[in-house]
């Protein structure tokens, strides 16, 4: 019985195997799925190899013509913590020590101008430069800084530098191959690939009363060090400054934003021949609306104006709350953040031509802007530096005052080591009382800081528009 039961097992595998042999002959081994060859030893590719090979030229190209303009930055600045009950008590002795960080930013001129993110070198008491060619390093000055887009403006005593060359960021299209030019973890000149994703995002980011956020967004990958580097084109060109990422880990897991090279072009512009930026203001407040409520209002896109703050006279009787903006000098407006763009691009003086939407009826204004102050002038910027202190000083605007509706107050900017770093002063923190005493003289404030004994009580503004009440006790 076991030989039979072997023999018929064997017979049945045999015949099993030709019927598997004749199946896959006939209806599986076709012509259709073998592979073509052009020639004897190059395999047939369904893929354009032109374009390929042009796409490689342009990344090498970029790559080369680019990674010489963005530098390595180095800074250095004090830690301090407060050593008090819940922080109410001032220790001078509190510093922790020195703490270092490091980011990248891009050459704007020969003779040794240098743009980056302000949060790169935010509090720093020493900035230096490495450039990526001869990795030769330059104690930097800060020039300037523009908290409303995280740019900074700085300097190094050096001659024969490479520029960066600027691209029209509005020329820039959404799927464009785009690359990331920086030095994240201390990876000095590393370069990513990616596309445009998107234009004109807004991620709230910026701690700031009038923020500018209209960021490209990108894939390319960028990580902590980028900040400050450069986005550019495949002609090498630069089309953004890489400021963030969109994580929840503080590395890449998708997407960058960077800021346009249009705004980082007038912001440089701005610092470089007035000290700080010159922003024009329309004397509004305007809101995302969504398409439903778009199209009540009798439009396809826009922003709605939410209230006229009474800042600009001119668009006073001319604009209502309720109108939808639709254009803004021809450029349509779709959010908030293009239209906060376009409106970034003019100074205090310049005309902007408005399209908007009323009672389902077209009205074009053309309606010039002011500055903080509510006039055209052009300012430029009146701050005290104080060394003891660590910062500068200088009265709030017209605007500010406006808008945070308070009767006073003294700014500071550009704070580093010195006693404001010791308080827990951040950057553009309002002083509207010291003591019960309105701080209505920058002169009068640092002296009364620089010398006070006993205790301080601070009423103040953040720079996000909160109110805040400090106090310290000063040995």
């Amino acid at each position: 019985m076991k030989i039979k039961h072997i023999l018929l097992l064997s017979t049945i595998c045999l015949i099993t195997s030709f019927l598997g042999a004749y199946t896959y002959k006939t209806f599986f081994n076709t012509p259709e799925f073998q592979i073509s060859y052009v020639d004897n030893s190059t395999p047939y590719k369904r893929v354009n190899n032109a374009a390929i090979e042009n796409l490689e030229t342009g990344f090498i190209t970029a790559s080369k013509s680019s990674t010489s303009s963005v530098v390595f930055i180095k800074t250095e600045s004090q830690q301090y913590q407060s050593s008090g009950f819940w922080g109410f008590g001032f220790d001078p002795f509190g510093r922790i020590g020195k703490v270092a960080s490091t980011g990248s930013g891009v050459i704007m001129s020969e003779d040794g101008y240098i743009i980056t993110n302000q949060h790169v070198i935010a509090n720093a008491e020493k900035i230096q430069v490495v450039l990526s060619d001869s990795k030769k390093t330059y104690n930097a000055i800060l020039i300037g800084t523009d908290p409303s887009s995280d740019l900074a403006l700085l300097k190094v005593e050096a001659k024969g530098l490479a520029p960066i060359i600027f691209a029209n960021s509005d020329e820039v299209e959404i799927g464009q191959w785009v690359l990331a030019v920086g030095n994240p973890f201390n990876l000095t000149s590393t370069v990513t690939a990616g596309i445009v994703s998107a234009k004109g995002r807004n991620i709230n980011i910026l701690d700031n009363q009038f923020p500018i956020e209209s960021f490209i967004q990108t894939d390319a990958v960028i990580n902590p060090g980028n900040s400050g580097g450069a986005l550019v084109n495949l002609s090498g060109e630069l089309v953004g400054i890489n400021t963030a990422i969109a994580s929840k880990t503080g590395s890449y897991v998708g997407y960058g934003f960077a800021i346009p090279s249009n705004i980082v072009a007038k912001t440089i512009d701005d610092i470089k021949n007035y000290g700080e930026v010159q922003r024009g203001f329309l004397g509004i407040e305007v809101v995302d609306v969504d398409g439903e409520m778009t199209e009540k209002l009798g439009g396809k896109n826009g922003v709605l104006i939410k209230r006229i703050t009474g800042t600009n006279a001119a668009a006073d009787g001319k604009l209502e709350a309720g109108d939808l903006i639709i254009r803004v000098d021809g450029k349509l407006i779709d959010s908030k953040a293009t239209y906060d763009e376009r409106i970034a691009y003019l100074r205090p003086g310049d005309i902007a031509k408005l399209e908007i939407l009323r009672d389902n009826e077209t009205k074009s204004f053309n309606i010039a802007l002011v500055n903080k102050e509510g006039n055209t002038k052009l300012l430029k910027k009146e701050s005290v530096i104080s060394e003891t202190l660590g910062g500068e000083f200088e009265l709030i605007s017209k605007l500010e005052r406006d808008s945070y509706r308070i009767p006073n107050g003294i700014k500071v900017s550009n704070v580093s080591t010195g006693k404001l770093r010791q308080m827990g002063i951040d950057n553009g923190f309002i002083f509207v009382k010291v003591n019960g005493k309105a701080a209505d003289d920058v002169y009068d404030l640092i002296q009364l800081l620089e010398t006070i004994k006993g205790q301080v009580r601070v009423e103040g503004v953040t720079s996000n528009g909160t109110s805040q009440y400090l106090s310290f006790t000063f040995r």
